[in-house]
């Protein structure tokens, strides 16, 4: 059974920084894309960012772009994602997320989904 366990959330300060992990389980990955989303209260989720484990081919949204950075330590099956100058409206939940296969922006595309992760950056 698939299991991905997000850590690293918390409270920071608007500038201040972040890095979550999400550990997976229960398979190999080597074929498939793990994938950042989060969700603030009131909105759809939204992707933040996706890395191959395969290749290390990874993707973001313009919204993430130069300020969050996604990686991974195959050895480790862990997946990690460095929040950088962070802003009050990053506040959300964050979630891990795997498919099998390509790396893609949407939420629906996944398969494996983690509990969720609270990062809340205050101004």
């Amino acid at each position: 059974q698939v299991q991905l366990v997000e850590s690293g959330g918390g409270l920071v300060q608007a500038g201040g920084s972040l890095r979550l992990s999400c550990a997976a389980s229960g398979r190999t990955f080597s074929s498939y894309a793990m994938g950042w989303f989060r969700q603030a209260p009131g909105k759809e989720r939204e992707f933040v960012a996706a890395i191959s484990w395969s290749t290390g081919t990874t993707s973001y949204p313009g919204s993430a772009k130069g300020r969050f950075t996604i990686s991974r330590d195959n050895a480790k099956n862990t997946v990690y994602l460095q929040m950088d100058s962070l802003r009050p409206e990053d506040t959300a939940v964050y979630y891990c997320a795997a498919r099998n296969g390509v790396v893609l922006p949407t939420p629906g595309r996944y398969e494996y989904w983690g509990q969720g992760t609270q990062v809340t950056v205050s101004s």
